[in-house]
């Protein structure tokens, strides 16, 4: 029997039933939803909101947590899937489905009381209420510790001022998960949308995820209830966590954009005649293409491996930064060369590998640099801090 283009070790054959299912199923979503528009979202610079009750419906939104919540319930490996196929269509429908997941519903899973799961849980499954993630700071970057934002008791309240940068779904948000530094340490905070003084304000001229919603958060004397506030959780470790979860995921994105590449240039080198043969029959075509899936396969397996560790209640943090890396790498890689294998038809958004290209820089940035990620192995390798 031949070989799956995309699957030349048959991973599928490695997967659950279930999660088989998962993964056809949001493919499906993608081949019949997310691709007709994305080219035209990305062009217009405009997040497909229509799309949200269909992922809600789909159970993608929250999908491992809890049903009694309103969730799928699903596993991590069924989760990285959800990744990866929405990634296929977009980087920017995956970030929103990532970080309404992981870094919005998870921390109030995870450090929330049972009244704020029950209060906001639900309803972003449902994906009637949406979130965004408030870390990131204008001076901060790969150095979160450096947070200037503040929270400071006053009463039965909390007052928060300062900003965030890089927030995504900052602007279609009807709660932001922000983090922000008290006189006991960081701690975070559920901010309602209409809270008087919290502002959002869109970033324009993007030329990455310009499907997606970026925006910038500013906290002007902030009055949050003490109800609102994560009581299970202080420090780093609690937006740190997040992004452990959100990365996994990430790791999982990237093979999605990836395989959209390939698939493409695989079509365009067998349509394509330059002197008088496909571009599909030259060396130096099936060398790169052969390539592309090598490294593809390669971090299929990475991945798999990563989310049954997870499932297993073993994964670890530098795992993730390795298959963040590699696999962002390999993204990114691959897009740049299909999109040089398509010549001067790769330069437009009728073609996928220019939109995936430009939206995997985002990617290969956000939630850890390379060199961050890089630096984590290294320090895993010799005990050493080198940040």
């Amino acid at each position: 029997m031949a070989l799956h283009p995309y699957d030349l070790y048959d991973v599928r054959s490695l997967l659950s039933e279930e999660e088989r299912a998962v993964q056809e199923t949001v493919a499906r979503f993608t081949d019949e939803r997310v691709l007709p528009i994305i080219g035209d979202c990305f062009d217009q610079a405009r997040f497909p909101r229509e799309l949200i009750p269909e992922m809600a419906e789909l159970g993608l939104l929250g999908a491992t947590l809890p049903e009694e919540y309103g969730c799928a319930g699903l596993n991590a490996v069924s989760y990285g899937l959800i990744c990866q196929e929405l990634e296929r269509g977009d980087s920017g429908i995956r970030s929103f489905a990532s970080v309404q997941s992981s870094l919005c519903m998870y921390p109030i899973y995870a450090y929330g009381t049972e009244e704020q799961r029950q209060r906001w849980l639900p309803d972003m499954a449902a994906g009637r209420v949406i979130g965004c993630f408030g870390l990131t700071e204008p001076q901060g970057g790969s150095d979160p510790a450096n947070m200037k934002t503040h929270a400071k008791k006053d009463g039965a309240d909390w007052v928060i001022n300062g900003g965030k940068m890089w927030i995504t779904n900052g602007n279609v948000a009807d709660i932001a998960i922000v983090w922000a530094q008290t006189d006991d340490g960081i701690q975070g905070f559920v901010v309602e949308k209409d809270f008087a003084g919290f502002t959002a304000q869109e970033i324009k001229h993007k030329m990455s995820l310009r499907a997606s919603v970026t925006s910038a958060l500013f906290f002007d004397n902030v009055r949050v209830p003490e109800a609102n506030r994560l009581p299970n959780v202080k420090g780093l470790k609690g937006p740190l966590g997040c992004l452990t979860q959100a990365r996994y995921g990430i790791t999982w994105g990237p093979i999605g954009a990836a395989i959209a590449c390939l698939d493409e240039a695989l079509n365009y080198s067998k349509e394509r005649m330059l002197f008088n043969r496909p571009v599909a029959a030259t060396q130096s075509a099936q060398i790169k293409m052969a390539d592309w899936a090598r490294r593809i396969t390669t971090a299929q397996l990475l991945s798999l491996q990563l989310g049954r560790l997870k499932d297993a209640g073993k994964m670890q943090p530098t795992q993730v930064s390795l298959a963040k890396w590699n696999n962002c790498r390999m993204a990114i890689d691959i897009a740049r060369e299909a999109r040089d294998l398509l010549g001067g038809a790769g330069i437009t958004t009728e073609h996928s590998p220019i939109r995936h290209g430009l939206n995997l820089e985002s990617v290969i940035t956000y939630e850890g640099t390379e060199t961050v990620h890089q630096l984590v192995v290294g320090r895993e390798l010799t005990g050493i801090n080198a940040f």
